[in-house]
């Protein structure tokens, strides 16, 4: 029997956290978002100031519960996932309700039952929001209830409200040091809100810190921790590829435990250049302490790369975890890791992975900013949306600089301690900063808004020990059913065409198809951006390229003429792998008709998982040009190609290509015969004696020196062909000033 995580029909989910009711709360604990990044609260024009409305579209259906939360927030209720769909095809959940914490009416109790009275919560409110999953993958709006027939909870409130509260990964972290050192539920508090400047900017009440320390003495894996150990036993014994560790003891039911099966350690060596870490239990009170290492695949679909279970979250444990997973990995570090902000893992990934970016969940930040802030939040409302704008939408450091002083200015948070926190370490969280590494997101604002996805609607809040292998499985069996439709649908199906160019034709075979999708949008918005040339050189051109009517976005790319080499003000390219619109335009004034092998990575081809590590064509970066006739053949008909451009200029730099030309032309026919018959002659030959092994060295020699000869003849020929080029220039500059002047002299 599956595992569901949440009911259906009149019943509300419930999960079993431990918590007194309030009377400003719920009867029953509220769902938190499962994950620590699923989607940006801010909506999906990232403006937390909007209200939901019907056709209102998110990236999954866990960015469209957290804006509700947010907007409740801001308007003063609470809120309580509710009812949902799953689809009969696969069993993934298509439809969603989020309701008013007040929607519904207690169940009245058995009869004769002494029950304690509780006070009403649930008055049959009718706000709620309904979202339903696209065809598209994105979830949209479907009905939306504003109006409440109850009163609304005053800002300064509102924070106690159940689904606005819980215990951020830090908080645990210092209350877990203040337990170890013998302090109470008390004196903890009083820490808490002596280091957060106020009860208000704790995050939650004395009641829920209470019920963490009371679960931190219980953190072991219980009787359903035999089932774990047993089933990693089983799985090493019939897999000596199944790699499996343990923080101590491997009979010691209360230790960290670490695995990795075959698939994740392969699809490491694929796609281990981006990783996610996702501790999204400490923040929302998982039964279970599960923490998956994930990345994107080929198709920008979540991968696995392994999993733990930690029940210390000390600063060893952590460093243990990550060096774990990095021997696992084979010891290959990531290009870059994205964890939440806690101090302890900060600590741990700077000393296991020192060469690695390490990024922060911005999701995160901006949840914490809340709680931080929240006395800003309540009294001027449009703070959230500009503070989240600065964040999200500034493109230059410099206009985030200017945007965040005139932020500190405006709401007089020039001497926030959190603030100037955030400040200082915002080259870990803020987009602006991060571009030039790459994260594998298909947007820069994306940020890692889908880091829990692998396993969302399989593991949250209310899953048990008991079921979480089952859950493990049934999670994984699904994802390689999804990647091998990917597959299937990539080398199977062709993608419509949207224009006669050569580089689409050359995309959509190279490329899976959603890359290619994406790809496709930034080639035919080349049609809307223009480019302008500002500096024109020898080897090197800057070009301005900007929105036709939006000249005041520009982005400038530079050129490398000989190497077709670009780069961006936009750092697309860099941080997710694909060429961005500016790039593409600058190409095709430049006449590049074909993406040149180092802008197709190979980790977003369908050929990305195959066994040959060295495709030359596909990753862009052969070993050696000589290695591989495709290398051979582009490297040719690039050159040529420059060539033909450089010697059609004039008749004079015309006739000296063509020279220049027939004696490379004589070169490669001598070449190519004497080349070929000496392979021939030690093929059939191999065994003749070793004065004739002798002869043909010493040919071979006399034939590498020709080569060479030619080459520098070329090259000789080339510097005059360029020569000529650049008189050509200078003349026309010269024909453009008379030009000029004379058009003077007639207005005059």
């Amino acid at each position: 029997m599956d595992f569901e995580p949440l009911s259906i029909g009149n019943e509300v989910v419930e999960f079993a956290v431990v918590d007194s009711p309030s009377e400003d709360d719920d009867d029953g604990p509220v769902e938190r978002s499962a994950s620590s990044g699923a989607g940006d609260s801010s909506g999906p024009d990232g403006d937390p100031s909007l209200e939901p409305y019907e056709g209102m579209e998110f990236d999954s259906e866990q960015a469209a519960r957290i804006f509700y939360n947010s907007y409740a927030r801001r308007i003063g209720f609470g809120t309580r996932v509710s009812v949902y769909q799953r689809s009969r095809r696969d069993g993934s959940i298509i439809c969603r309700q989020v309701v008013c914490s007040r929607e519904g009416f207690r169940r009245g109790g058995s009869e004769g039952k002494a029950k304690r009275r509780r006070t009403v919560t649930r008055v049959g409110c009718k706000a709620q929001m309904t979202v339903k999953k696209q065809s598209s993958g994105k979830w949209a709006v479907s009905k939306f209830v504003r109006e409440h027939n109850h009163e609304l909870v005053p800002p300064d409130k509102v924070h106690r409200l159940r689904s606005h509260r819980h215990v951020s990964g830090p908080a645990r972290s210092l209350i877990d040091t203040l337990q170890a050192a013998g302090m109470g539920p008390s004196g903890v508090m009083s820490v808490l809100i002596k280091e957060s400047g106020g009860v208000n900017n704790v995050g939650f009440t004395k009641i829920d810190c209470q019920n963490y320390m009371s679960s931190s003495r219980q953190r072991t894996l219980g009787s359903g921790g035999q089932l774990v150990f047993d089933y990693l036993k089983q799985r090493q014994a019939a897999d000596p590829d199944f790699f499996c560790a343990v923080q101590g003891d491997f009979d010691n039911l209360a230790g960290n435990i670490f695995w990795a099966d075959v698939n994740s350690r392969k699809n490491y060596a694929y796609f281990g250049d981006t990783v996610n870490f996702d501790t999204t239990y400490r923040m929302n009170r998982y039964r279970v302490p599960f923490a998956p290492f994930t990345g994107w695949n080929h198709h920008g679909q979540p991968v696995l790369f392994g999993c733990a279970l930690l029940l210390n979250e000390s600063e060893s444990s952590f460093i243990w975890l990550f060096q774990t997973w990095l021997d696992a990995m084979s010891g290959n570090h990531p290009v870059s890791i994205t964890t939440d902000q806690d101090r302890i893992i900060r600590s741990a990934v700077a000393q296991v992975l020192p060469g690695t970016c390490h990024r922060f969940c911005r999701w995160n930040v901006l949840r914490e900013a809340q709680e931080k802030l929240s006395d800003v939040y309540c009294s001027h409302p449009n703070f959230e949306a500009e503070f989240q704008r600065c964040v999200n939408i500034t493109e230059t450091v410099e206009e985030f600089e200017l945007c965040w002083e005139s932020l500190l200015e405006r709401y007089g948070l020039r001497n926030n301690e959190w603030i100037q926190l955030m400040h200082n370490a915002r080259q870990k969280w803020v987009p602006v900063f991060l571009r030039d590494t790459f994260f594998g997101e298909m947007s820069i604002t994306q940020g890692s808004d889908s880091i829990n996805s692998y396993f969302d609607g399989y593991i949250n809040a209310s899953t048990s020990i008991q079921v979480l292998i089952r859950q493990y499985e049934k999670a994984i069996a699904i994802r390689r059913k999804k990647e091998i439709k990917s597959d299937y649908e990539t080398l199977n199906t062709a993608p419509v065409l949207k224009t006669p160019s050569p580089m689409e034709k050359q995309a959509a075979n190279v490329y899976t198809r959603r890359i290619f999708k994406k790809f496709q949008e930034e080639l035919v918005e080349t049609l809307a951006y223009p480019a302008t040339i500002v500096k024109d050189m020898e080897s090197e051109a800057v070009y301005r390229v900007a929105k036709f009517g939006e000249d005041h976005k520009a982005h400038f790319v530079k050129v490398d003429v000989f190497r077709k080499k670009a780069c961006c003000s936009c750092q697309m390219f860099e941080f997710s792998g694909i060429t961005c619109r500016h790039i593409l335009a600058a190409f095709r004034v430049r006449n590049v008709l074909t993406l040149p092998p180092h802008y197709i990575l190979k980790r977003w081809t369908r050929n990305a998982k195959s066994e040959s590590l060295l495709d030359d064509y596909m990753v862009g970066f052969p070993s050696s040009p000589q290695e591989s006739f495709t290398a051979r053949h582009e490297n040719l008909c690039r050159e040529a190609i420059r060539y033909i451009e450089d010697g059609a200029e004039s008749i004079h730099s015309y006739t000296v290509a063509m020279d220049a030309l027939q004696i490379a032309a004589e070169k490669v026919a001598v070449s190519k015969k004497h080349g070929f018959g000496l392979e021939q002659k030690t093929v059939i030959n191999g065994c003749q004696s070793q004065s004739r092994c002798t002869e043909q060295d010493e040919k071979i020699k006399e034939l590498s020196s020709e080569l060479a000869n030619a080459s520098l003849q070329c090259e000789e020929y080339q510097r005059k062909v360029l020569a000529v080029l650049k008189d050509i220039e200078e003349q026309k500059l010269k024909i453009l000033v008379k030009v000029q002047n004379m058009r003077l002299n007639l207005k005059g």
